[in-house]
């Protein structure tokens, strides 16, 4: 059921006891966890906090810290899943589910004893009436028939006649026959409605600015709390799992919080911060503070070069074309029409003249929001045999404190890498037509082998990829359908075990972000004997064998076309 008070129905209820944090490996999901940490420790409440990347993992978690704990949080994770069936806990554990996956699962929305939902319904989520799903008077056939043939059996010492019996056996079976036919009719109707309700997968509010809505309940927001959840925000944004519209009603009332907690010396302007879509905080030593106002699209620009930004940003680089030589030549004019010399747009923003550096930048050393949302993804998705994914996880959280600069820094020099690197494998997919048109839908293998492949393993990697090489194709084919097509990309997982992820990417056209790929990858697992395995929670990814790929994009093709 849904928390209408997240104080009374969540806080005042988990703050009695120990309870166990169970979170997904996603930005949004560590910036909503930051914020949950920093409000129970104000209150010395104890917690154990075990990160999780698929439901195995999950299920694994739950079973090795069940004991002593009666009151357990799940972030971005555990939504879209039967709890109660998936764990099978005892009757007295309650589970606080704040997840951003859509769509909820139906049986989470209507227990009313054990499952308490912090999300509350978006407006077009167009959940079922709980009568047309469940059905509390359900009875056999086979039960209701043997009650009512059992009234009217003869007795022997008055027996009915014959046609007295005949009559009332008639009816009972006209009476089945109805009852069966409407209960035929229910169920197809049951049917009809979970598939509508589940055919697509996206993504609801960020579980981040839920979790600072519970501080800023509690009277215990800061700039830190709220810099945490704006990163959980613009995540979503940056990786296309909400739209532009929604972002920014989200950045309107997140202005509303920036003026109240922030120092009273900001210059505000409504008009702008109505249409803002990045906020940054200075970074000085003694004093932090938050700005909202609009700034431009390009990845990590303040710590980059101003060319390699323009190039290596995903929305640029689409726009110019600038994996062709006509595209490169239009980079170098818009420089020239920045007034920004072909040397200096090569410098660092340290090294660039000061007039310049002023003009482009502004004066300060700022971090964007989006700035942050690109280290925390390196950082999360490095594949260094360093480093366990665990490592990662909490050297991405720890990226977040103003103490642990250097991690973030370390996090942005990666997040470069990896940014030049996607563009390298966009351009050269391009080149040799590794996008390949399947009817209904673009597909891109990276083959094992190819530069710095091993990179995308890591789902978040692969997606953004995906959307890049969407993008790109789109923009390159004189075709008009493409704008209506999505893509699926796969990359080797492991390559011992010889298994693959496999990611879909829903078409450009989509206003709003949903993919059908969850379903679609879970018909083709139950139609086939392909090993599909649906292991995490956003269902538009799974994991398979990589010989039995070429099949599964082969039964694909036949489903969707």
């Amino acid at each position: 059921m849904f928390v209408e008070d997240l104080v009374k129905g969540f806080y005042d209820i988990i703050s009695k006891t120990k309870i166990l944090i169970l979170v997904n490996y996603d930005v949004d999901a560590i910036c909503a966890v930051k914020i949950l940490k920093c409000i129970l420790r104000f209150d010395n409440i104890i917690y154990v906090l075990v990160p999780v990347k698929t439901v195995t993992e999950l299920k694994k978690a739950f079973e090795e810290q069940k004991v002593d704990v009666k009151h357990i949080v799940l972030i971005n994770c555990g939504g879209t899943l039967d709890i109660i069936e998936l764990l099978e806990p005892d009757e007295d554990i309650i589970f606080f589910i704040v997840d951003s996956h859509r769509p909820t699962d139906i049986c989470n929305i209507y227990s009313s004893s054990q499952i308490r939902l912090l999300t509350p319904p978006d407006d077009d989520e167009n959940i079922p009436n709980f009568e047309e799903i469940f059905n509390e008077t359900e009875s056999s056939d086979e039960d209701v028939n043997s009650d009512e043939l059992d009234e009217i059996e003869p007795d022997n010492e008055n027996v009915n006649s014959v046609e007295e019996q005949q009559n009332k056996r008639r009816k009972l079976d006209q009476s089945i026959l109805v009852k069966r036919r409407e209960r035929r009719r229910w169920e197809e109707n049951r049917k009809k409605l979970l598939f509508d309700y589940t055919q697509f997968s996206y993504y609801g509010r960020s579980a981040a600015m839920m979790m600072f809505d519970l501080a800023w309940k509690l009277h215990r927001e800061s700039v830190d709390l709220l810099w945490w959840g704006i990163v959980g925000v613009t995540e979503q944004y940056i990786l296309g799992k909400t739209e532009r519209m929604r972002y920014l009603k989200e950045v309107e009332l997140i202005a509303g919080h920036i003026g109240r907690i922030c120092d009273s010396t900001i210059n505000h302007d409504d008009e702008n911060m109505s249409q803002s879509s990045l906020v940054k905080p200075s970074n000085t030593s003694t004093h932090l503070r938050i700005e909202s106002e609009k700034d431009l699209l390009l990845a990590l620009y303040r710590h980059w070069t101003i060319e390699c930004s323009l190039r290596y940003s995903m929305f640029t680089a689409v726009s110019l074309k600038l994996w062709t030589i006509k595209g490169e030549k239009r980079l170098k004019q818009i420089l020239a029409e920045m007034g920004l010399p072909l040397a200096e747009s090569r410098q660092m923003y340290h090294s660039m003249d000061l007039s310049l550096r002023k003009e482009f930048y502004g004066f300060k050393t700022r971090y964007q929001c989006a700035d942050y949302v690109y280290s925390m993804v390196a950082s999360l998705e490095t594949n260094s045999r360093e480093n366990s994914s665990i490592q990662c996880f909490y050297n991405t959280m720890d990226s977040l404190s103003r103490s642990k600069k250097d991690l973030l820094d370390q996090g942005i020099e990666k997040a470069k890498w990896i940014l030049t690197n996607m563009f390298r494998h966009v351009q050269a997919a391009l080149d040799m037509r590794q996008v390949i048109l399947a009817g209904p839908f673009y597909y891109l293998i990276i083959q094992e082998g190819t530069l710095h492949s091993q990179h995308y393993s890591n789902p978040h990697c692969l997606i953004m990829l995906a959307s890049f090489a969407l993008r790109a194709q789109v923009a390159s084919s004189r075709k008009t359908k493409a704008t209506r097509l999505p893509l699926i990309a796969s990359a080797t997982l492991d390559s011992e075990q010889d298994t693959c992820l496999i990611v879909g990417i829903p078409p450009i056209t989509e206003t709003m972000p949903r993919s059908f790929f969850g379903k679609a990858f879970e018909q083709v697992a139950n139609n086939t004997n392909i090993e599909v395995s649906l292991d995490y929670f956003d269902s538009s990814i799974a994991k398979m064998p990589i010989k039995d790929r070429p099949k599964f994009f082969d039964a694909l093709t036949a489903l969707l076309s």
